[in-house]
């Protein structure tokens, strides 16, 4: 399941509250949603 993040309130949102083609925030209103990046840690080889 794909999680959102509001860019205004910054708050998170699953998929399902986010109601066919209208793609707003339900907290505040705003049309600006991304995918939060994952930080991924780096070995180094010896």
């Amino acid at each position: 399941m794909v999680k959102y993040a509001c860019f205004l309130c910054n708050k998170r949102i699953s998929e399902d509250l986010m109601s066919g083609k209208r793609v707003r925030c339900p907290y505040c209103g705003s049309k600006i949603l991304f995918k939060p990046r994952t930080m991924s840690t780096k070995i180094k080889a010896i």
